[in-house]
């Protein structure tokens, strides 16, 4: 029964949800903004990367704008980085990064008109509660006709938290991790609904859960703190890890590439035996493995974003920009490259590819990478799980009117999905996190496009009104 279900989840994932007309939606609409925007995220990519570390101290908001993206950041750094490319590449092969980096290419303007619209069309309550992202930029920038899309991706949003990117998926890698480390072998194991769990694995899982639950029941602020601490750390911590292995094998780069772009255009005979197939597989796993990365689409980060005490929405968009950069084109690349450099991907599955390439590529015993993907996997994951909280809080919020019974009985069932996580598989567990990412991301991009005017008309303005007035102040001082 359970296999029956678990083929019918993952018929609907590759068919339906993840079929060609979203993946084609999330490409058109990078491509659409990139054009109105007149390639932002390549002539203002400078600035944005400077805007993530700036504060707009003079803003309104819960958090500081520094504080709002390492909240974005902290969900979107999830293990997406370590087990989610290395998947995609051993599903799509190793082409599906060529689509993952190409996606982000436009997904940058996407996310750029998300972190706008985020501080455009926020609300703060009296209270100084904060409440904006695409449930509020579409029904206030749409209009009141388009609520019924805005209570859409809440619904969704609320229950891709719950049961798929922001617990289960987390939590799960974080024990697996831990078991390869601890109990590889699985010695130590009891049978749970006929499952053979590890103790080290129930162990960890207690643990992450007892202290997600604290930093969830603080909120947001107490979740701001943690996040200020631990997104810079462990961003810098990975990608050195990660730029180590190219730096190791360096001669094998270019033909990495290579074989990379081919792998994107291969159109032989694929999965189901059609020409094209091969193709569709890697673009398909490129496309959704990267926006379950970057989270460019999906509407997830302007939640966090719009929380920012800033009335800058030129400059929060940048930011957010900025953060797509980091997260695919510098992290995302840098581990898929040593992913198809070293080959793991073709003798391993899981986590253990990714654990297999710095076996490989830096020639050290299994044991020591699987210690560096554990304490990779225990910060990513776990500023996931509470980042991921208030996005699912903040949409409750919306469907309640702010109830904050409501809110803390979501809470509580998140806390209850990162507690029970361990004891679920690992393809059902990513089956149904790609499921409801795919239904988050429907609602989000369709707002996107009926707002891409707005976006644009008021970006261009700025910009172009900005350039004016330096080259007013130059002509002045020659004067």
């Amino acid at each position: 029964m359970f296999l029956s279900m678990n083929s019918v989840l993952q018929w609907i994932e590759k068919n339906i949800v993840w079929g060609i007309p979203l993946i084609a939606l999330i490409l058109i609409v990078g491509i659409i903004l990139t054009i109105k925007l007149k390639c932002l995220q390549l002539t203002h990519l400078g600035e944005a990367l400077k805007s993530m570390v700036a504060n707009d101290e003079a803003g309104k908001g819960e958090v500081s704008s520094f504080g709002a993206l390492c909240i974005s950041m902290a969900a979107t750094l999830e293990t997406g980085k370590i087990i989610g490319v290395a998947t995609a590449i051993a599903i799509g092969g190793p082409g599906a990064l060529f689509w993952m980096i190409l996606a982000a290419i436009f997904g940058m303007a996407t996310k750029y008109a998300e972190g706008y619209l985020a501080i455009r069309f926020r609300k703060i309550e009296p209270d100084g509660t904060v409440m904006g992202g695409p449930f509020t930029y579409i029904e206030e920038g749409m209009g009141k006709k388009w609520r019924w899309l805005s209570k859409m991706f809440a619904i969704f949003g609320a229950l891709a938290g719950v049961m798929g990117i922001g617990t289960m998926t987390q939590m799960n890698s974080i024990t697996e991790s831990a078991v390869s480390v601890f109990d590889p072998n699985k010695i130590h194991s009891i049978s749970v609904f006929g499952n053979d769990i590890s103790i080290y694995a129930i162990i960890v899982g207690i643990i992450v859960t007892i202290i997600s639950a604290i930093a969830v029941i603080g909120g947001i602020d107490r979740i701001s703190k943690v996040s200020v601490i631990l997104v810079p750390f462990m961003a810098v911590g990975y990608f050195l890890a990660c730029l180590s292995v190219l730096v190791f094998n360096v001669g094998a780069i270019p033909s990495a590439f290579v074989k990379v772009f081919k792998s994107a255009f291969d159109i032989k005979a694929g999965i189901g035996g059609l020409a094209g197939m091969g193709m569709m597989n890697a673009m398909r796993e490129g496309v959704s493995k990267g926006i379950f990365s970057n989270e460019a689409g999906l509407g997830s980060a302007p939640i966090a974003i719009a929380s920012a005490q800033s009335n800058n929405p030129i400059k929060e968009g940048l930011a957010c920009m900025g953060s797509t950069f980091i997260d695919t084109m510098v992290l995302c690349l840098t581990i898929g490259l040593g992913v198809v450099i070293t080959g793991a991907y073709e003798t391993s599955e899981g986590i253990n590819i990714t654990i297999n390439t710095f076996t490989n590529g830096l020639h050290i015993s299994n044991l020591a990478s699987a210690i560096i993907v554990l304490l990779s996997i225990a910060t990513f994951a776990f500023t996931t799980i509470i980042g991921w909280n208030v996005y699912g809080e903040k949409c409750v919020a919306y469907l309640t009117k702010g109830n904050k019974k409501w809110v803390m009985f979501y809470k509580v069932l998140y806390i209850i999905a990162v507690g029970i996580a361990p004891l679920l598989t690992l393809s059902l567990i990513w089956t149904l996190a790609s499921i409801f990412n795919g239904l988050m991301a429907l609602p989000n991009l369709v707002g996107l496009l009926g707002l891409s005017g707005i976006v644009a008309k008021e970006t261009n303005e700025y910009f172009k009104n900005r350039k004016a007035k330096k080259s007013q102040e130059k002509d002045m001082q020659h004067n």
